[in-house]
């Protein structure tokens, strides 16, 4: 299997079918052979019947269902089930447009550990996103510099691939549930020198977002003192 593509998806109804239908029109048409994992997580509307009516049609699409909730936990799950020789996770909105997915694998990018999605890096472009979500993205991405990964311009995006050994190293070390999950991946990764590379995309914002502008951001904020502490502890190895 060459590519596996995850998506975490909770309470995600009205998104989930056009995501698919898009996916698997673009899958068609590829070289590579792929597989689709959905991870319903806790859902309270028909995500879960959504996805598996899909995977009736799609013998590449596997669902994988878990009562517990956290989008971090979703993740962690498809990319430990996947098969892939380049695994990629993203978002259920599919706020980059699907085509981009070849530029995270060869051989658009032939060397590579990790390639990560960015909405600030050169060729990057936003659409609609409004001022006050992209300065509180900007401030947060700041302090994440500060605190745990200088260098990186926006690890917030929702696509990230990575190299199967990779992925096989680092997830089982992952701690976090949540929103915070890929800095706390990302972490892990630079501790043991993997090569990470930003890849500026075009992204468009999705006013239905479920990231609270000032909860979310308060929580994982401490998240991230919570990572630097466990890496300092020795949890990551």
């Amino acid at each position: 299997m060459f590519l596996s593509l995850v998506i975490p998806a909770h309470n995600e109804e009205s998104r989930l079918p056009k995501t698919l239908e898009q996916v698997f029109a673009f899958l068609s048409v590829q070289s590579y052979n792929a597989e689709v994992i959905v991870v319903e997580n806790g859902s309270a509307d028909r995500t879960l019947e959504i996805a598996q009516g899909f995977a009736e049609r799609h013998e590449n699409l596997r669902v994988i269902h878990t009562d517990e909730r956290g989008k971090g936990l979703a993740v962690k799950r498809g990319m430990l089930a996947a098969r892939g020789e380049f695994r990629m996770f993203s978002d259920a909105d599919f706020s980059m447009p699907i085509p981009e997915i070849d530029r995270f694998l060869p051989p658009a990018l032939p060397d590579f550990d990790i390639a990560i999605a960015s909405r600030e890096t050169d060729g990057a472009i936003r659409y609609g996103e409004p001022f006050r979500r992209h300065l509180s993205g900007r401030i947060f991405n700041a302090l994440i510099r500060l605190v745990v990964l200088p260098g990186l311009e926006d690890t917030q995006c929702g696509f990230k691939c990575f190299r199967a050994p990779v992925v096989e190293e680092i997830f089982p070390l992952q701690t976090m549930p949540g929103w915070s999950f890929d800095v706390e991946l990302l972490y892990i990764a630079r501790r043991k020198g993997y090569r990470i590379q930003e890849i500026g995309i075009p992204w468009y914002f999705n006013p239905d977002t479920k990231v609270s502008l000032v909860h979310d951001s308060l929580r994982m904020a401490s998240d991230l003192f919570t990572i630097r502490r466990n890496g300092r502890q020795g949890l990551y190895g």
